[in-house]
């Protein structure tokens, strides 16, 4: 079983990574593989919403979205990492993550594969930052891991979130509780079968004549 974790942050050793880290540790500590994705400091511009993924199964741009599509179908779960920019998360990584989600959502099944969005900030903005993000799993049947705290650190430096003991525990108890929910899914998966989803239903206000 992997998750598979994904930096937002330009910063490749800063704040977030450092974060991040510490999740990546506990989770293997716990019995899981983590595989790293960087998207902070890669070329990713936003969804045109032109519909070439409806017919074509990947993102009409072929860049580390498309790149990045077989590494969500084959974890059973995801950490997205993102600094605090203006009190939201970096916009590249919601670019990022609007085409990822959006492309795979014919093509990848979601459902009950765990996320955590976690977030580095020097003092404010995070939590709004952490709705960002979460809002992702939540609109995709995936459950959303929580810890003792929110998922958050703080810092400037990442020297700084090394005197963050609360933040790093945080995220310990992050890694694992996501280990545990990860487990108990796979075990309730091969006892009864995964949750059906009923997708037959669009809303739509609009009416004819």
């Amino acid at each position: 079983m992997k998750v598979l974790v994904i930096n937002g942050s330009p910063h490749l050793g800063g704040c977030t990574d450092r974060a991040l880290r510490e999740v990546e540790q506990t989770l293997k500590a716990n019995g899981i593989e983590t595989e790293r994705v960087n998207v902070g400091n890669k070329d990713v511009r936003g969804c045109i919403g032109c519909n070439f993924c409806r017919q074509n199964g990947r993102c009409v741009f072929n860049d580390a979205v498309n790149e990045t599509a077989p590494k969500l179908a084959e974890a059973a779960g995801v950490v997205v990492g993102t600094p605090v920019y203006y009190a939201g998360a970096n916009g590249q990584l919601l670019a990022f993550l609007d085409r990822l989600f959006y492309s795979t959502s014919g093509t990848v099944d979601k459902t009950m594969k765990v996320g955590a969005a976690v977030v580095s900030s020097r003092r404010a903005g995070s939590t709004s930052a952490f709705d960002e993000i979460n809002k992702y799993f939540t609109i995709s049947a995936m459950p959303v891991v929580s810890s003792t705290y929110w998922n958050e650190v703080h810092g400037f430096t990442a020297e700084d979130v090394e005197a963050d003991k609360e933040g790093l525990q945080t995220m310990r108890n992050l890694g694992k509780n996501m280990a545990f929910m990860i487990k108990a899914f796979d075990n309730a998966a091969k006892d009864d079968g995964m949750p059906a989803q009923e997708r037959g239903v669009f809303t739509n206000f609009h009416t004819e004549g």
